[in-house]
């Protein structure tokens, strides 16, 4: 193992010159650096991680902030965590993944050990019992996601407001008056998650703008509830023509209940997704989306962070993701959506004579359905 006296030897300079050339703690001349610097490539050299941290008074780690809740889907929670420790490594640093749902006395006891130089908070709520604690933290911190009132804060996510509107607009561009939102679980909505919210306010406030009728239905994400939802919506609603899904989940359930309903999708009813590109594409029927980019976001997160322990100035306190519709094979103009079915009379609604086959199933979700839900301000 090559150690910090073979680069002195190596550069003709003594082991304390290197020392300082690697902490930064004591000016050394620009041509003695890069003399240091071309020894520790040539030979190889890499500081030891603990000596690194003494001199520099960091643990080389961040705090990644993600309790793990009722109603989170974790395969995409992973992918924002995954793109987090990639680009944590790019900086030389560790993450260190907290997951226990014990909100600020967590984060506070991290910080007081300095297990961690910064954190990376997730899962953030629009009135989060945590902000407090990080707007008067010693270390640094980045949301990914916005609360209510981000002031004092540094936040980075998707538009999740626009990318509700985004599929309204594509609806209403193909001539769709009636559309639904089957939203995140309903515990989602109860703790006040921003992103859910964000969706249902953009979602409805695009309908009203654009004179669409609308209604936001939350749903438990099991494909028992998938089928249930798709017969509670035709049933409520039997002019339905396009629908909106942000609960990967169901999204592939729900789109086969309807088709087991005897529903062509798109020339029945257009269906839009909120989701992972991946998630759209390799679908058998690839899904009309807004993609959630996890690793352009999880990316940012940890540059703004590298930003703030440097302390550059002009860090911005908001990054917004514009939300980005790609048009697949699930949407489609509503003059076909609204063509009768095989065997309908002429100009009946594709929804009309459907079998109903299990009423009880869809009553059982019934009370986690609602036309409007009490949203705070975007």
């Amino acid at each position: 193992m090559v150690k910090i006296t073979d680069v002195a030897r190596h550069a003709n300079v003594s082991a304390s010159t290197v020392s300082y050339a690697l902490s930064g703690k004591r000016p050394i001349s620009e041509e003695t650096r890069r003399r240091i610097e071309d020894s520790i490539r040539e030979l190889g050299y890499r500081p030891h991680a603990g000596a690194r941290s003494l001199a520099s008074s960091r643990s080389q780690v961040i705090g990644l902030v993600l309790p793990l809740r009722k109603g989170m889907h974790m395969p995409v929670v992973m992918q924002f965590a995954t793109s987090v420790a990639t680009a944590a490594r790019e900086h030389d640093h560790d993450v260190l993944l907290l997951t226990h749902n014990e909100g600020e006395e967590g984060i506070n006891r991290v910080a007081r050990s300095r297990l961690a130089d910064a954190f990376i908070i997730m899962d953030v709520e629009m009135d989060d019992r945590r902000l407090p604690l990080l707007r008067g933290l010693d270390q640094p911190s980045v949301l990914i996601g916005f609360p209510s009132d981000p002031a004092g804060l540094t936040c980075i996510d998707l538009d999740f407001a626009g990318a509700g509107e985004a599929c309204v607009e594509h609806l209403a561009s193909l001539g769709h008056g009636t559309v639904a939102l089957v939203g995140s679980p309903p515990e989602v909505y109860v703790r006040g998650t921003g992103f859910a919210r964000r969706v249902a306010a953009g979602f409805t406030a695009a309908a009203d703008r654009l004179g669409l009728r609308s209604s936001v239905h939350p749903c438990p994400e099991t494909p028992a509830a998938a089928q249930a939802m798709a017969e509670q919506l035709l049933h409520e609603q039997p002019e339905l023509s396009g629908v909106v899904i942000h609960n990967e989940p169901v999204t592939q359930p729900l789109i086969a209940a309807f088709q087991t309903m005897g529903l062509r999708v798109p020339q029945d009813l257009s269906v839009v997704a909120i989701c992972p590109d991946e998630t759209a594409e390799q679908a058998p029927l690839p899904i009309s989306s807004v993609s959630i980019p996890s690793a352009e976001i999880g990316t940012g997160a940890v540059d703004l962070l590298m930003a703030k322990l440097a302390e550059h100035d002009g860090v911005p306190e908001t990054t917004t993701l514009p939300a980005t519709l790609t048009e697949r094979a699930t949407s489609a103009a509503v003059s076909s959506a609204t063509a009768p079915t095989s065997g309908g009379s002429a100009g009946a609604h594709p929804h009309a004579g459907l079998a109903w086959a299990d009423t009880s199933l869809a009553q059982r979700v019934s009370d986690t359905a609602s036309t409007r839900l009490p949203l705070s301000d975007p």
